[in-house]
């Protein structure tokens, strides 16, 4: 059975929160996620007065770590899966060189 948010402490509730304000950052030629940016955490924390800050980005941060590493690990795997596609569709390079002596 998976867990629910409300079976996490109070803590770990506020920094998915806080976190899920936050916009995401890709880069733009790759398409890669890069995490997210922090430039409003501050102005968060203080409108959602937040008590314990340094917990809540501590917690933040290290799912931030999770997620991104998910992504990369997903996107690679579609990049093989790709990879054999076209290899096995006979979509990879083939030279063929008429030598006449």
């Amino acid at each position: 059975m998976p867990l629910e948010l409300s079976d996490f402490p109070e803590e770990v509730q506020v920094a998915f929160f806080m976190f899920s304000l936050l916009p995401d950052h890709w880069e733009g030629m790759s398409g890669s996620y890069m995490g997210k940016y922090w430039d409003g955490i501050e102005y968060y924390f203080k409108l959602y007065e937040v008590l314990e800050p340094k917990t809540i980005m501590y917690i933040m941060k290290m799912y931030e770590g999770i997620i991104v590493e998910h992504r990369a690990e997903k996107a690679e795997q579609r990049r093989k899966a790709e990879e054999r596609k076209t290899k096995s569709a006979g979509g990879g390079k083939s030279y063929a060189h008429n030598v006449k002596g």
